[in-house]
C-alpha cells in the first residue's frame, strides 16, 4: 500500500516530545497500545534479532511502583549536596501523570552476530515507530533515560534477564497541544554531496 508522501512528510515532520505535565487524564486503551507496539515491531533489525524489550506500566497502581521506584532510587543515589526535592517531587509525578509508561529494553543478542551499537540502533528505530504511532494517535510521548533505571538497580526493578539492559522510558499521554513546528537547523547545514 502506498501512502500519499505529503501524509509521511507531515505525520515525520509534527511529531514532538510531549512531556506528561501537559497530559490530560485519558485512558489510553490495551487496543491502541497494542497497535502502537505491533508497529515497533515492524522496525528495521540487522539479521533478524529483534533487539526490542517493552515492559508496559499500563495500570494506576503499576504507574505508582515505578514513580516510587524512581524517586526513592534518585533519593538515594544523590548526595544531600546535590538531592532537589524540585526534581524529587516531578520525578514522582511523571508516572502518575501519564496515560502509559514503556521501559523500553534491548535483548543483546547472544550470538553476538552483531555489534551492540547496531542493536541500540534497531530499538531506537522501534521507538521511532511508537513516537510516529502516538503522535497519529493524538497521544504525546517522551524518551526518557534517567540513570536510575538504567542501572542494576532499575534492571532488577524491571526483572530483566541476563543480557537485557534498559535504555529509558517511553511516557505517554493524550494531550491537548496545538501542533508544533520543529525546531531544526537547515539539514543543508548537515549535509556534504558527493
Amino acid at each position: 500500500m502506498k501512502l500519499p508522501v505529503e501524509q509521511v512528510n507531515a505525520l515525520i515532520r509534527k511529531r514532538r516530545s510531549i512531556f506528561p505535565k501537559t497530559y490530560i487524564d485519558k485512558k489510553i486503551t490495551r487496543e491502541v497500545l497494542t497497535q502502537i507496539l505491533e508497529n515497533a515491531n515492524m522496525a528495521p533489525n540487522h539479521r533478524h534479532t529483534e533487539p526490542w524489550r517493552f515492559k508496559v506500566f499500563h495500570t494506576k497502581i503499576s504507574r505508582e511502583q515505578l514513580a516510587a521506584f524512581l524517586a526513592n532510587e534518585y533519593k538515594r543515589i544523590t548526595s544531600e549536596d546535590k538531592f532537589s526535592n524540585l526534581k524529587y517531587e516531578k520525578t514522582l509525578k511523571k508516572p502518575i501523570q501519564s496515560g502509559c509508561v514503556i521501559a523500553i529494553c534491548m535483548q543483546r543478542d547472544p550470538k553476538e552476530s552483531v555489534p551492540e551499537w547496531e542493536e541500540i540502533a534497531a530499538v531506537s528505530c522501534a521507538v521511532q515507530n511508537m513516537w510516529l504511532s502516538c503522535h497519529s494517535y493524538g497521544i504525546g510521548a517522551y524518551w526518557s533515560s534517567p540513570k536510575t533505571i538504567c542501572s542494576e538497580t532499575g534492571a532488577r526493578f524491571l526483572n530483566l534477564e541476563a543480557g537485557q539492559r534498559c535504555l529509558g522510558l517511553f511516557y505517554m499521554g493524550y494531550h491537548e497541544l496545538p501542533e508544533m513546528d520543529g525546531k531544526r537547523s537547515p539539514v543543508s547545514e548537515k549535509t556534504e554531496w558527493l
